[in-house]
């Protein structure tokens, strides 16, 4: 009995069991700040991915050729150097499916110019914001042409309308190291940025 009283006495291991049970809420806590911060990095990268991304489209080639393309004076009946009206052109957005790049106008505006998509166009600036944020991919962007009462009929030097240029994210998503082992996911929040249209034409941003 006395040696049982003395083995149940004995302290040496208790930091080691201390340790043992304290570990596992301390690298929780550890890999929680760490989670928070890439969580906080990666919302940061998507905004600065999705202005750098109107940037670039505001200075290339738009990703809605047709829009692009039309003139409508010419087939339009505006008259030429008017300004054209909402009514003629509302909005057209473009998007992927990850394969296919389409472009298409809102139900109640259907696009009397076309809705053929510069997958080109596109993907050039899926490429720019992909510099920003890795993780981007072709169906996270969308990038959306609206009316803004800028540009005139007939223009000969490019696209007859100035549209307000907005590009945005969807979709992202980030993979916790807490929830590695479960094989989770948290979404990140939408992000867009607008800018009114400058030349749309070229390949490249100065």
């Amino acid at each position: 009995m006395t040696q049982w009283r003395a083995f149940l006495s004995r302290t040496e291991a208790g930091s080691a069991a201390e340790f043992a049970m304290i570990l596992p809420l301390a690298m929780l806590f550890f890999f929680g700040i760490i989670d928070t911060g890439r969580y906080m990095w990666n919302v940061n990268e998507a905004e600065k991915a999705t202005q750098k991304g109107a940037r670039f489209a505001v200075a290339t080639d738009m990703v809605a050729s047709d829009l692009a393309n039309y003139s409508f004076a010419i087939s339009g009946g505006i008259t030429q150097g008017a300004i054209v009206p909402k009514t003629s052109f509302q909005s057209i957005a473009c998007g992927s499916d990850g394969t296919t790049v389409t472009c298409s106008c809102p139900a109640s505006a259907p696009c009397s110019f076309g809705t053929t998509a510069d997958a080109a166009a596109f993907r050039r600036i899926v490429a720019r914001m992909q510099m920003s944020l890795g993780s981007i991919m072709e169906q996270n962007v969308v990038i959306n042409y609206e009316w803004s009462g800028l540009g005139f009929s007939g223009d000969p030097n490019g696209p007859d309308v100035a549209p307000v240029v907005n590009v945005s994210l969807k979709g992202l998503t980030m993979a916790p190291i807490l929830a590695t082992p479960f094989g989770g996911a948290i979404s990140l929040p939408a992000a867009s940025y607008s800018l009114t249209m400058e030349d749309g034409q070229g390949t490249v941003s100065n």
